[in-house]
């Protein structure tokens, strides 16, 4: 039997405090998230319970318990309090899939501070405009990317602390910079945890956007309801579980599902910090007799791509559950799993903004290959139409994705940008800018981004970012940025460009400027194709019209072209 039972039946006076009852939290008592998830766990008896089993490069292995998260969080939280860093102070996470970063992250929390977790592929630009967006007082990272952090240390003044947490004593440490060793470090066993209330900041995830800079989404400790119970009923999560969230905490499927979600339902968790590899991830799941696996479209399509003869390697009968986010999960790989898992992928719907799962299919829930679900309990979702935001009752018309505000994950604001959250809302609904629709059995279909954010295997690029940093190469006078196709990541990166006086197109420039921006931004954020044009298509006012360019990449109608220049 699943831990949601009967979707229906939950449907049915569903409230929040199903949740709250279960992590024992009452209305105005201190909820703080890295204790329900470490000390709370051992104060059922569990503290002696696999918590963590991590992978490195060269099968290297490291085994945590419930109670060595415990004291380590506690002995993480004491080394950043003796810093002087205090509650609503922001620490950025900069790291690989490390124990650091599981551990660390609710060390930060333990003592009211705020977790900033970033992707380590980002780029020195992509991580100054997020740690200046903040303000963060400090850093933890490690040896390998600390180039980049040095790079632009001086141009952030409020950056008190650089913390390495794999210093090996060979190179002398620069000003701001500090050792600590998470393994070495003595256990602290009392800790005195700072008493966060419900709407105390607890994490700020960064998202793209279509202008302008990235958006600091801010979450709050009572999220935890959400992530706690949406663990439990999608994921279906169950004592004996050896579960696999593949998602890397620098995304939010990787701190809500991959971090909170785990923790707090006590569940042990692998992490493989390896890269993507097929026959890597069959091993993993065979060798950790991985039951539950939360995973994104992206990596099923490359599985899916590496064929179904490597499968038969590996004994993956421990498999009880699949689940996916990060995109829509194409009927195509649905069907696929269950032919070579005997399982079928349960496609997830959410976003940073949420930070919990929004529509999913469940458990024992008849799966339409393709579809992205039904709401979960407690959450009202439909589509409206995006002139009059009224919603749309007519069965197959596609509208703009709505969901009722209220849910403990809800974001709370977009750091230092109060004017872009409240236009996230209209006539009462939240609105994620995603098109769907939804048939006659409530199932909603994905239809696309109702912007021009790439969803490049499950990350949103924003064409903004990429453009500006295009810009900053010598060589390049304009550019427009858009979505291309692609069989494995359903859309990639393709930048239109056009030089400058003195340069000429060639291989040996295309390949310098995707490195650029690779340097600059992340590998995600490079386009995979650059186009040397001579004039991007822009309306009279000057406007580059990218819907002409994407129209093209996607075949579609072109549309009305009336304002473009020279027509």
């Amino acid at each position: 039997m699943s831990n949601i039972g009967n979707y229906d039946e939950r449907l049915k006076n569903f409230d929040w405090s199903i949740s709250e009852k279960e992590l024992g939290y009452k209305k105005g008592d201190v909820i703080n998230i890295g204790w329900y998830c470490s000390d709370r766990i051992c104060q059922m008896g569990k503290g002696n319970k696999m918590a963590l089993i991590w992978e490195g490069l060269g099968g290297v292995e490291k085994k945590y318990t419930y109670n060595d998260v415990r004291l380590k969080s506690n002995t993480i939280g004491t080394f950043l309090r003796s810093l002087g860093i205090k509650n609503e102070d922001r620490v950025c996470l900069f790291m690989d899939k490390i124990p650091e970063l599981y551990i660390g992250l609710l060390g930060i929390l333990k003592i009211g501070a705020i977790a900033q977790p970033l992707f380590s592929a980002f780029g020195d630009d992509s991580l100054l405009v997020r740690l200046e967006n903040a303000e963060t007082s400090a850093i933890i990272t490690q040896r390998k990317h600390l180039p980049k952090v040095r790079k632009i240390v001086e141009k952030m003044p409020f950056l008190k602390h650089i913390i390495i947490v794999d210093y090996d004593g060979k190179h002398p440490l620069r000003d701001k910079e500090v050792a600590f060793s998470m393994d070495e470090a003595t256990p602290v066993e009392k800790f005195e945890i700072f008493p966060t209330k419900a709407e105390s900041p607890s994490i700020l995830h960064y998202t793209s956007g279509t202008t302008g800079q990235p958006k600091g989404v801010k979450h709050v400790h009572y999220s935890l309801i959400s992530q706690y119970l949406t663990t439990k009923w999608v994921l279906d999560i169950q004592e004996n579980d050896i579960y696999w969230c593949t998602a890397d905490p620098g995304w939010v499927t990787g701190t809500s599902y991959g971090i909170i979600g785990a923790f707090s339902t006590g569940v042990t968790q692998c992490v493989l910090d390896s890269g993507f590899a097929a026959e890597a991830w069959y091993k993993f799941i065979e060798k950790n007799k991985v039951t539950m696996w939360y995973s994104a479209p992206t990596a099923i399509r490359s599985l899916m791509k590496a064929g179904d003869e490597i499968i038969k390697k590996y004994d993956l009968s421990s498999l009880r559950h699949l689940a996916s986010v990060g995109e829509p999960l194409n009927a195509e790989a649905v069907v696929w799993s269950e032919k070579v898992f005997g399982k079928q992928f349960h496609d997830s719907y959410w976003q940073t903004e949420t930070g919990s799962i929004m529509i999913s299919n469940y458990p024992g829930m008849k799966i339409k290959p393709g579809s992205m679900g039904k709401p979960f309990p407690g959450i009202t979702a439909t589509i409206i139409d995006p002139e009059t935001y009224e919603p749309i009752k007519e069965e197959g018309k596609v509208g703009l994705i709505a969901i009722k505000p209220g849910w403990p994950s809800m974001m709370r604001t977009y750091w230092n940008n109060e004017e872009t959250y409240k236009n996230k809302f209209k006539n009462g609904w939240y609105l994620p800018g995603d098109r769907s629709t939804i048939d006659k059995d409530g199932y909603f279909w994905f239809i696309g981004r109702d912007d021009d954010i790439i969803n490049t295997g499950g990350h949103l690029v924003s064409p903004f970012e990429v453009e500006s940093a295009l810009l900053e190469h010598e060589a390049v006078a304009e550019s427009a940025v858009v979505s291309k196709p692609d069989d494995v990541n359903m859309e990639v990166v393709k930048a239109f460009v056009t030089l400058k006086p003195g340069f000429t197109a060639s291989a040996d420039l295309d390949l310098n400027i995707m490195n650029f921006i690779r340097k600059k931004l992340s590998p995600l954020a490079m386009p995979q194709e650059i186009e040397f044009i001579d004039t991007l298509p822009k309306t009279r006012s000057g406007k580059i019209m990218r819907r002409i360019l994407h129209a093209k990449e996607w075949g579609e109608e072109i549309g009305d072209i009336s304002s473009l220049e020279n027509d």
